[in-house]
């Protein structure tokens, strides 16, 4: 799915489980759509548990801490797989590419 928070001009798109929690979010801000956080909730365990976290977060972002269904007033469009993969694969790249 993805939202818009029109307050700070971000697009969120998420990836949700069947209990809805965020399992990969993807944010873009701006009118050209810059990818601020593109994260994984399993990468981010990992780098929890590695010690890599400030690394991971610094790089990719943190996903939602809560599960959907409980987040603010939103009115979720549906995306297919395909659509939020673009999106993520696209997101990652550029984030990946941007100089340290």
């Amino acid at each position: 799915m993805r939202c818009y928070w029109d307050e700070e001009d971000i697009w969120f798109y998420l990836e949700v489980d069947d209990e809805d929690w965020v399992i990969r979010q993807v944010e873009l801000e701006g009118p050209e759509r810059t990818p601020i956080a593109a994260a994984s909730l399993a990468e981010w365990r990992r780098a929890q548990e590695t010690g890599r976290l400030a690394t991971y977060e610094s790089s990719f972002g943190i996903t939602t801490e809560r599960p959907v269904s409980e987040g603010e007033d939103h009115d979720p469009e549906p995306l297919t797989c395909d659509e939020f993969e673009q999106v993520w694969n696209t997101a990652r790249r550029l984030i990946a590419d941007r100089p340290s």
